[in-house]
C-alpha cells in the first residue's frame, strides 16, 4: 500500500508517536510525506519515507496530485482544527479528492489508530 501521512505544526508530536507505535506495520508500505512531517518522523522511526514539499509551500497539492491520479491508498492527515492555516484551501481540496477518490482518510490521532490497527493485522484491502 501506498500510504501518506501529513500533520499540521500542532500535531506533528501526535504523529510522531503513532509512527513509532506502529512502526512495523508502516515498515512495510510505501510512506510518502509532506516535507516537515516527513523528515521528523524519519528521524525519530528510521522508516524510509518520500517527502513532497512542506505542506505551506506546495506538499499538500502534491499528495492531493497522487490522490486524484489514484497513486495512494490510504492518507492519515492530522489536522489542527483550532489553528488557521494559511493554505486551507489546499487542506480542503485534498480532503475533498479523499472523497471523490474513495481514499480512506484519518485526520484526528483515533481514526489513525483505528486504520493502523487494521494494517497492523493485515485486515486492510486495496
Amino acid at each position: 500500500m501506498k500510504i501518506a501521512l501529513i500533520a499540521h505544526d500542532k500535531k506533528k508530536d501526535e504523529m510522531i508517536k503513532l509512527a513509532i507505535r506502529y512502526k512495523d506495520a508502516l515498515a512495510g508500505h510505501e510512506l510518502i510525506a509532506t516535507g516537515t512531517t516527513g523528515t521528523l518522523v524519519m528521524g525519530e522511526t528510521g522508516l524510509k519515507i518520500k517527502r513532497m514539499k512542506s505542506g505551506p509551500l506546495g506538499g499538500d497539492q502534491q499528495i492531493g496530485s497522487m490522490i486524484a491520479d489514484g497513486l495512494l491508498d490510504l492518507v492519515i492527515f492530522l489536522r489542527d482544527p483550532l489553528t488557521a492555516q494559511p493554505h486551507e484551501p489546499d487542506v480542503s481540496a485534498l480532503l475533498r479528492l479523499c472523497d471523490v477518490q474513495n481514499i480512506p482518510l484519518a485526520t484526528n490521532k483515533k481514526s489513525a489508530e483505528i486504520m493502523l490497527n487494521i494494517l497492523e493485522n493485515g485486515g486492510f484491502d486495496k
